[in-house]
């Protein structure tokens, strides 16, 4: 049997060229979403404990904290105020405040539950409350954080004559609850910033509305 074998050439390394199509990559910040929310007790439902029912939700885009959106039960449609929250939150790639995934998060999609509206969708989370740095002795409310910090931006107080004209939705309290819930908003963004430039925050977690654990306050 003979074989024939013919030399076929093949282009050089010189002889190929390639056009590659350049690729352009786009980035851009990460959008974060500080929140707060305010409420009243609204009915008994055993012992001391009371239903609740959203007074107020205030929030703010991190990079823009003196532009500071505020809805208030008195002064606006509970479910417009519902959904104008919920349009920015979808918008956001994480979402802060303190003690959120145990209060403000759930009050919210209780709220958005009842008005048989669409729930919030799971969201990454910073909590200012729950993912702060293990310690004893020192107490993590955001007052005593703000204090402890030397924040510029104070704690708007309230005392139990102004919460209940705030509760009553009296013309007073509604603005009580408007410096209040945009105060407490302010004063986060700025805590947050200085608390994860000390190295104090645990990394973000995701909130999952349908499977979040049930978080427990302490002061």
């Amino acid at each position: 049997m003979k074989f024939r074998i013919h030399a076929r050439t093949s282009p050089t390394r010189e002889a190929i060229r390639f056009s590659p199509t350049p690729v352009v990559v786009k980035s851009r910040p990460m959008r974060v979403l500080d929140f707060d929310v305010e409420a009243r007790p609204l009915h008994w439902i055993s012992g001391d404990y009371v239903s609740k029912e959203i007074t107020a939700v205030a929030w703010a885009w991190v990079h823009d904290p003196e532009h500071v959106v505020c809805r208030l039960l008195g002064d606006d449609n509970p479910i417009t105020m519902l959904m104008d929250f919920l349009e920015d939150y979808k918008q956001a790639d994480m979402v802060t405040g303190h003690f959120i995934r145990g209060y403000d998060l759930p009050m919210i999609n209780g709220a958005l539950t009842e008005y048989q509206l669409p729930t919030l969708p799971e969201k990454l989370t910073q909590d200012t409350k729950i993912d702060l740095v293990r310690r004893q002795g020192l107490s993590g409310s955001q007052e005593n954080l703000g204090t402890m910090l030397g924040l510029l931006h104070p704690k708007v107080k309230m005392d139990q004559a102004k919460w209940r004209d705030a509760n009553r939705l009296t013309p007073e309290g509604v603005k009580l609850t408007r410096e209040r819930v945009i105060g407490d908003v302010r004063q986060h963004i700025e805590m947050r910033q200085r608390l994860l430039e000390l190295g104090y925050l645990a990394p973000p977690k995701l909130w999952q509305p349908g499977a979040a654990p049930v978080e427990t306050y302490t002061p």
